[in-house]
């Protein structure tokens, strides 16, 4: 089904309301949610929301605290998320950040005791809406198998990154396993068999039916004393021939930049103690090393070029942002997809809270 993403966005924000969040809150939320839904990132989007629910009323969110700097520096900031979305601490952490590369070039800050926090491009957007290049890392709860491995250590562990071009700007956004573990759970939703190498099982053969994937998601998390077999497999699949250590060597840079560095849980120790993921972001300005009109044109020019290859039969080449951007274009237009499942878990939601559903187009 689709649905107006403004009304998807009144659903969201009394939904937060109800829940207990501020109205800039909830507002921020139900627009990280609406994004990525009309940029189709679905597994991002609304269908995240019965998961948020839950670790709400577990206490795992705390919708009532609020973000705040731990230490600074004036290249630099520490933010405690103080168990909130982290959508909220990351988006006050990116407009401190903001500010900083304004006045001294560059700034950089660590997000600690964190959660989940929608899509890494939007703050990496939040900075090149400012003039600057952004950069936004988070690690996870464990889902991704090392290389060789058969059980799941590392986070899903996105990066974004963005860079000012036209029409639209350079928009690289993804995790650093095959797919995000969001994937696994649309797929699911919608019966789809899983069309690549995306997960194994505990003997790392790979995984085609969504609900088994989903199965050994949910029982992925590692613990020193049962350990529990297959996960998302790192970019490159599950062969080593095909490099999947690079994979594995970038998610444990995200872990290093997050985890690591916020001094806070690695995505393995997420779920086996204390909840808490941890955001890296960065951003710097571009006019230090040129006038930033002359920067986005020889960016552009290149993006041109590459789209201008000679392409396989039937294909299209695409760079790291074009579908994102069409897809916003036209789901603004057309409304935003909802699967069935995610809908009916709209429905229990906004009648546990009296909240009117958006109708269908």
């Amino acid at each position: 089904m689709r649905v107006n993403s403004e009304d998807e966005r009144t659903y969201l924000e009394t939904v937060f309301d109800k829940l207990g969040f501020t109205k800039e809150d909830g507002e921020l939320l139900a627009d990280t949610l609406v994004d990525a839904d009309l940029r189709g990132i679905s597994s991002h989007g609304i269908q995240r929301l019965a998961w948020y629910r839950r670790m709400i009323a577990d206490g795992t969110i705390v919708p009532t605290n609020q973000p705040k700097v731990v230490r600074e520096l004036p290249g630099t900031v520490m933010v405690d998320a103080n168990q909130n979305m982290g959508q909220i601490a990351a988006h006050f952490a990116m407009n401190k950040v903001i500010e900083k590369a304004k006045q001294v070039g560059v700034g950089i800050a660590v997000v600690r005791n964190s959660n989940h926090f929608g899509i890494a491009g939007y703050y990496a957007r939040q900075a090149l809406d400012a003039g600057l290049v952004g950069i936004a890392l988070t690690n996870t709860r464990p889902l991704v198998v090392p290389t060789n491995a058969t059980q799941a250590f590392l986070g899903s562990n996105a990066f974004a990154f963005g860079f000012p071009a036209s029409p639209h700007p350079f928009m690289f956004d993804g995790a650093t396993a095959a797919v995000a573990g969001g994937k696994i759970q649309l797929a699911d939703k919608k019966g789809m068999d899983l069309p690549g190498e995306w997960v194994v099982d505990k003997d790392r053969q790979v995984v085609t039916d969504p609900k088994e994937a989903e199965e050994i998601l949910a029982t992925a998390a590692f613990s020193e004393g049962e350990q529990k077999g297959g996960g998302l497999v790192t970019l490159g699949g599950n062969d080593e021939v095909n490099a999947n250590y690079k994979g594995m060597g970038n998610s444990i840079v995200v872990e290093l930049l997050t985890g690591i560095l916020a001094q806070g849980s690695i995505s393995a120790d997420t779920v086996s103690g204390k909840h808490d993921f941890s955001q890296f972001l960065f951003a710097f300005d571009p006019a230090f090393f040129g006038d930033p009109e002359t920067l986005k044109a020889d960016a552009t020019a290149m993006f041109d070029r590459i789209r201008g290859l000679k392409s396989a039969p039937g294909k299209t080449i695409w760079v790291p942002g074009d579908r994102e951007y069409r897809y916003l274009e036209e789901n603004k237009k057309n409304g935003v997809s909802i699967d069935d499942k995610t809908f009916a878990e709209m429905t229990a939601i906004g009648e546990e809270l009296g909240v009117k559903l958006p109708d269908e187009i």
